[in-house]
């Protein structure tokens, strides 16, 4: 059975397939593209106290995700399935990116590159 066919039962299970539908590093640089728009949509919002900011955000990051899984990835995105994980999931990619903690991750997780 593949891990797709399987319902994942933890956080901890889903990080390695999530980072598996990750693979390509375009589709990782899109999703910080949209990740750090959408902390730039709530700095913003917060700071301007504009709430169309706010609805701007999950436009912004889902955007550049879905583009990215469609056009690169060629995968069904992960949130269509689990998400809640997969929001989290994207922030943790990105604090790992942004923490040069990524590469340790991706080869743990069976990614090359």
């Amino acid at each position: 059975m593949t891990v797709a066919a399987k319902r994942l039962a933890s956080f901890a299970e889903f990080w390695p397939f999530y980072l598996r539908e990750h693979s390509r590093p375009a589709t990782r640089a899109l999703h910080y593209a949209g990740t750090t728009l959408v902390l730039a949509c709530l700095v913003a919002g917060i700071a301007t106290g504009h709430g169309w900011l706010f609805l701007a955000m999950p436009v912004a990051g889902y955007a550049f995700a879905w583009i990215a899984h469609f056009a690169i990835e060629r995968n069904r995105p992960a949130t269509f399935t689990y998400p809640l994980w997969s929001l989290a999931a994207d922030f943790v990619m990105y604090a790992c990116w942004i923490s040069g903690r990524l590469g340790r991750e991706l080869a743990r997780a069976g990614v090359k590159g």
